[in-house]
């Protein structure tokens, strides 16, 4: 456990150094915020931008409170799955590069140990980044729309959390295989979009992708309530996180043994 909260701080405070502290979670919440505002200035913004007959009447239906979070869920599910794996592509090929992975590895630490710290450093920021910018986006939904009890709030962010879990496990095992950064956020792009597309072509048979926990947190957010299908794409993607965290530990002490 020693060794563990050791490498912890280490990556946290790699992570101070380098800004993913700073750049992460603004960017986020500008991806956050812009669906709240654009959805209600949205006549405004179609009158400026003109070229429309005159006459036209512009009559956009206003969206509920919890179709606009919909609409930020969608948003995460696009341009965050990539910051996701940008933010987190790079822990270990990095170390691999400047020789600090050896004198990390020669000391007594397992590679549970070592990977673990990595997986928990990243969640512990992107998760941070992540309920921060729902929480401002939720906050501006409530000035600008309908309010949206916090119950159901809480309830999406929790399962939409899951999806980030799933692809900081999918990055990290890529990481011990490859050793190219670029390499690495390509594969695990692919993959992630890959799954996304088969969940989307096959339905009847992926109703347990992780793909489908964006889908499964906008049902709690117009339902209010978990329903037994959220139950389901929860705990298969608990297992299979597991699954791959388990692979990625067994990938890494075997290429990066060290002499242990």
């Amino acid at each position: 456990m020693k060794n563990f909260l050791t490498l912890l701080m280490k990556e946290m405070k790699e992570s101070l150094r380098n800004g993913k502290w700073i750049w992460l979670p603004i960017v986020l919440m500008i991806i956050g915020i812009s669906q709240p505002i654009t959805s209600y200035y949205m006549p405004q913004i179609l009158e400026a931008a003109g070229n429309l007959p005159e006459g036209a009447v512009i009559d956009i239906p206003t969206p509920t409170g919890e179709e606009v979070l919909i609409g930020t869920l969608s948003q995460y599910g696009t341009i965050g799955t990539l910051l996701f794996v940008l933010a987190t592509m790079g822990v270990i090929a990095q170390e691999r590069q400047n020789g600090s992975l050896m004198l990390v590895m020669v000391r007594p630490v397992s590679a549970l140990q070592y990977i673990s710290s990595k997986c928990a450093a990243q969640l512990i920021i992107l998760l941070t980044a992540l309920a921060a910018s729902y929480l401002l986006t939720w906050y501006y939904t409530n000035l600008l729309f309908n309010p949206v009890p916090w119950e159901a709030i809480l309830g999406s962010l929790v399962v939409y959390s899951l999806w980030i879990v799933f692809i900081v496990v999918v990055t990290v095992l890529f990481g011990t295989l490859l050793k190219n950064i670029g390499g690495i956020a390509g594969v695990s792009v692919l993959l992630l979009a890959a799954i996304s597309l088969v969940t989307t072509l096959f339905p009847a048979y992926t109703q347990w992708s992780p793909a489908n926990l964006r889908a499964q947190a906008s049902v709690i957010l117009l339902e209010g309530q978990w329903v037994s299908s959220v139950w389901q794409v929860v705990w298969s993607t608990l297992g299979l996180s597991a699954v791959l965290f388990g692979l990625a530990v067994y990938c890494f002490k075997r290429l990066e043994s060290f002499g242990h």
